[in-house]
């Protein structure tokens, strides 16, 4: 590994944008692999540094390219709601049908985590809201059952629900979303989903 491409990685995984810049002119290898697998761009990424993001984005780094744990920078924007970067990566090629080590869209994590603008913001951009994982779950059914039931939670439903999420999938020990709602007690999630 050169030294501009060992730069690169460092200044990536610490925020510093203009070390950044320094190495990528002096021909660091942005694909390069750094601790972890993670390229610059996904150690930015998971440090939310949008400037230095941007600054690999601009220089052609690749928004799907994925770590030792499966994650992109489209994938952990997506699930941590970084949604400044998330917007980047999705006007540069982000892969809509990429998945996490779960199996899961970027769209099932941050419903989960109950971020709702990323919702909005994975939706509009085309994820498919019915897409199941791993563990058998859509995004509905993880805003349910890893959610709280609380308002941002019952918003995140209505968002899926309005993005064309099927309330008739089952889970994988065949319940549906409505009755995965009505055990846990969230009674406002049930009512988005009979008026669904």
């Amino acid at each position: 590994m050169s030294p501009a491409t060992r730069d690169l990685l460092t200044a990536a995984a610490t925020g510093d944008t203009a070390a950044a810049r320094a190495a990528i002119d002096a021909g660091a290898d942005i694909e390069a692999r750094g601790t972890g697998g993670m390229t610059a761009l996904v150690a930015a990424t998971k440090q939310n540094d949008v400037d230095t993001a941007r600054l690999l984005i601009e220089a052609g780094a690749d928004v799907n390219a994925k770590d030792d744990i499966q994650d992109s920078a489209y994938l952990y924007a997506g699930a941590r709601g970084h949604d400044e970067i998330l917007r980047l990566t999705l006007d540069n090629g982000a892969d809509l049908k990429s998945t996490n080590r779960f199996g899961g869209t970027a769209l099932i994590p941050a419903s989960e985590r109950g971020l709702l603008a990323t919702v909005r913001i994975l939706l509009q951009a085309g994820v498919d809201p019915n897409h199941v994982n791993n563990l058998h779950w859509t995004a509905l059914h993880e805003a349910i059952v890893l959610g709280d039931g609380s308002t941002a939670y019952v918003e995140v439903v209505r968002a899926l629900i309005d993005g064309g999420a099927d309330v008739t999938i089952r889970d994988g020990d065949g319940v549906l979303p409505r009755d995965l709602a009505t055990q846990r007690g969230y009674g406002a999630i049930a009512a988005e989903i009979d008026a669904a």
